[in-house]
């Protein structure tokens, strides 16, 4: 059925996220309480909670978006074009100019939302962030009152199962499998909260959101059964 999809309907896209702050001690005793509560099952006894802490940007409850990159597929005539960009900055910033692409260019009910294991992460992440921040829903990311068919999402994760819910398959992995160049050539999302606050390399971690959205959409083609993109057909803006 997805080869039946036009793909000039489709936003793929891709998210960072980091802890809401660089150190533990930055939250306040409430909240270092909460992360400690939160965090017990997966650090057990082998973590201190602030020694856990660097891996806080999972949970929207304590993390933070620093970058959304989006690609879409255009088509002039026989020529097919990849178009990428991204919104990065100020968190409400990114949100805001998120909601405001979605609304004036993905909000008719042919369109949908496009990321690799996005219906666990990306969209209720990005939900959750506009919620805490006063953002209104844009209906493209209001699921309630949905049936499962009528939400507008689709997730190459959940493509890849076939409906074997038994396992996860990484970004990387599938990549490597389907032929597929690979995004992670430079960092990984392990090494995402380092180079923010750290490095304070912003733009490293915009390419590589950029190259992982890129994948997604590649992944999407190789599902389908198309041509993979040339880098020719690939337009950052």
């Amino acid at each position: 059925m997805i080869s039946k999809l036009n793909l000039e309907d489709i936003l793929f896209l891709d998210i960072e996220t980091v802890p809401e702050t660089q150190n533990f001690s930055e939250l306040d005793d409430v909240k270092q309480s909460l992360w400690e509560n939160k965090s017990q099952y997966q650090r057990r006894d082998e973590y201190t909670p602030e020694e856990f802490y660097n891996r806080a940007g999972i949970w929207a409850e304590f993390g933070k978006i620093i970058c959304i990159s989006v690609g879409f597929f255009n088509f002039q005539g026989q020529r097919r074009m990849f178009r990428v960009t991204s919104y990065y900055g100020d968190e409400v910033t990114i949100l805001k100019e998120f909601k405001n692409l979605i609304i004036t260019h993905f909000s008719q009910a042919k369109h949908l939302l496009c990321a690799h294991n996005g219906k666990e992460f990306d969209f209720p992440y990005i939900a959750r962030r506009m919620i805490i921040h006063n953002i209104e829903l844009p209906y493209k990311l209001n699921l309630f009152g949905k049936k499962p068919w009528e939400v507008p999402h689709l997730d190459t994760l959940e493509l890849w199962k076939f409906g074997d819910y038994k396992t996860y398959t990484s970004l990387k992995l599938l990549t490597n499998v389907l032929g597929v160049p690979s995004p992670k050539d430079d960092i990984d999302g392990s090494e995402v909260y380092r180079v923010y606050y750290e490095e304070g390399d912003i733009d490293r971690i915009i390419d590589y959101c950029e190259k992982d959205t890129i994948a997604v959409a590649q992944i999407f083609l190789r599902l389908r059964g198309d041509d993979l993109l040339d880098n020719d057909e690939i337009i950052r803006i």
